[in-house]
């Protein structure tokens, strides 16, 4: 006599729970990686009447109004400045900063990091906003 069972075990895998777990989870990364490039350093970007093309930049030097200089949103003395992108840049095949700079900014600041530049032959892009 052969007995059967009145409850099996449903073998079936819904993919309706993974579907809506992967989409929250693509939508959080989605959000937090655009907020990623955002540095901490509070400067008031000048604004432009056009944007080009946003290329992240391995670096970013920011220059505060005050004069002071921060890579990568940690402080930096003038004198160690140069020295300072050059040992980031070493290595990277792509050797560029962004210069972030506050539009009350003085523009020897500025320039001073842009010499740095030229000198050693890096590629620079001078962050902006899109004025409205």
């Amino acid at each position: 006599m052969k007995i059967q069972r009145r409850n099996k075990a449903n073998p079936e895998f819904s993919l309706a729970a993974m579907t809506d777990v992967i989409l929250l989870m693509l939508i959080f990364f989605m959000v937090t990686s655009s907020a990623a490039n955002q540095s901490a350093i509070d400067v008031k970007l000048p604004k432009a009447d056009t944007a080009a093309d946003n290329i992240p930049n391995p670096l970013v030097v920011s220059v505060k109004p005050n004069g002071s200089y921060f890579v990568d949103d940690n402080p930096v003395n003038r004198g160690e400045l140069e020295q300072t992108i050059v040992n980031k840049l070493t290595g990277q095949a792509n050797k560029s900063f962004t210069i972030r700079a506050d539009e009350n900014t003085l523009h020897k600041d500025v320039v001073f990091v842009m010499e740095i530049a030229e000198k050693h032959k890096f590629n620079i892009a001078i962050a902006t906003v899109k004025d409205k």
